[in-house]
């Protein structure tokens, strides 16, 4: 499995081997020893899973915890395709207000791990569209906050052709600014020291 760490501090991709045969294809879209290799340490506890299906044209995002330690996530693809998009919203990160956007796929098997304090949002490229989340803590509706997509200080990639879906609450989002002037955004904490993975 393949790796490299994005423009944004501690935020990762990781590309599996797809084995395809006239039956059909394998990836594997997480591995210890591969993500070990790229965090120096192994995955966070996974305390909760998610499951998000989206029909062409819906943006979900920019979501993010504040809550201390906050919540990392590691994503990808299980049907249709997205284009999966990772914001640092932590004060005081040396890539603070960078993105990058990677396309997930049901057949690249792709992954993206996002640090605690990072944002995520995505867009359905197909319907029925489904992204997968193993989540480090569990999802409480008081401490998810969101950022608005269209911000045009952050000109996240959205694709081109329509206006996109968003939910009500992911239309209403303040922007990084505004966030920022609320004291709504997450302070940057440095990874701690590489441990030895068993």
């Amino acid at each position: 499995m393949r790796h490299r760490e994005l423009a944004v501090a501690g935020a990762f991709v990781f590309d599996p081997e797809v084995r395809s045969d006239p039956s059909g294809s394998f990836a594997s879209p997480y591995q210890e020893s591969a993500f070990a290799a790229a965090t120096g340490r192994p995955l966070f506890p996974v305390v909760q899973t998610g499951r998000n299906v989206s029909r062409r044209g819906v943006v979900r995002g920019v979501h993010y915890t504040l809550t201390p330690p906050g919540t990392a996530r590691y994503v990808f693809c299980a049907g249709g395709r997205a284009l999966d998009m990772v914001v640092d919203l932590r004060v005081g990160s040396p890539t603070f207000g960078r993105w990058e956007a990677v396309e997930l796929t049901a057949g690249n098997g792709r992954a993206v791990y996002l640090p605690p304090g990072t944002g995520h949002a995505f867009a359905a490229l197909e319907d029925d569209t489904v992204m997968c989340s193993l989540l480090s803590a569990e999802y409480r509706e008081e401490d998810d906050l969101t950022l608005s997509v269209l911000d045009e200080d952050l000109a996240l990639p959205l694709p081109g052709g329509r206006p996109p879906a968003l939910s009500e609450r992911d239309a209403a989002a303040p922007t990084l600014a505004e966030a920022a002037a609320q004291g709504l955004l997450p302070d940057y904490r440095p990874a701690p020291a590489p441990y030895t993975v068993r």
